[in-house]
């Protein structure tokens, strides 16, 4: 798909989702991590009511550090997965304690090396906290790009690359929050609204 064509279905996007953003509720770049690692699997509604309450006491590593396993366990239960989420998350705030002055990196290479923290958690904080041009590949945009043919990959990371190299730098983080909410909203995983899609015409899926 050429470049004009991109930028014209980024533009489309943009006009039909013009407030398009993070789903996650945070006030510094630690809460969206912490946010971030909770929402694997777990929707983001979920993932900010146990946020509204767990940040309100404990939004620093020491603190949540000081809650152990089992204490933060009692917060975070309802998001699922609890049991691993707990222990990425108190290892991770152990490193960011002791390693990095209580600190949450602003890079994607120093993220990565937090428990817990795979490429898709460390683009959303770099692209949200930081305002570093990032676009994170989830199940929507993986699934949102590929269906439309702006990129023909068969896994997140290529997809990544391949968006990347496609689409403006200045456009990546904007154009993930987009695709997202495409997603959630028209172009949905099981019964997809093709006929409602302002993309169809353009759309490799639809015109297959």
């Amino acid at each position: 798909m050429s470049y004009d064509k991109i930028n014209k279905i980024l533009d489309d996007l943009d006009s039909l989702y013009p407030d398009a953003k993070a789903g996650l509720d945070f006030t510094t770049p630690f809460e969206l991590l912490i946010a971030t690692i909770l929402s694997a699997q777990c929707t983001d509604v979920r993932v900010n009511k146990v946020t509204a309450v767990l940040f309100k006491e404990h939004n620093t590593p020491k603190s949540i550090l000081d809650l152990g396993i089992d204490g933060l366990t009692k917060y975070i239960k309802s998001c699922g997965l609890y049991k691993t989420k707990s222990k990425n998350i108190i290892n991770t705030c152990n490193v960011l304690y002791h390693d990095y002055d209580s600190k949450v990196p602003d890079n994607i290479e120093e993220l990565m090396k937090l428990p817990g923290v795979g490429r898709k958690t460390a683009n959303v904080v770099v692209s949200n906290a930081f305002d570093t041009p990032a676009i994170a590949v989830d199940t929507h945009v993986f699934r949102v790009t590929n269906r439309i043919g702006i990129v023909n990959e068969k896994d997140v990371l290529s997809t990544e690359k391949a968006l990347m190299r496609v689409i403006p730098k200045e456009r990546w983080s904007k154009s993930h929050h987009l695709f997202i909410w495409h997603g959630r909203n028209i172009c949905k995983a099981r019964n997809p609204k093709c006929e409602e899609c302002i993309l169809n015409d353009r759309c490799k899926f639809y015109n297959s």
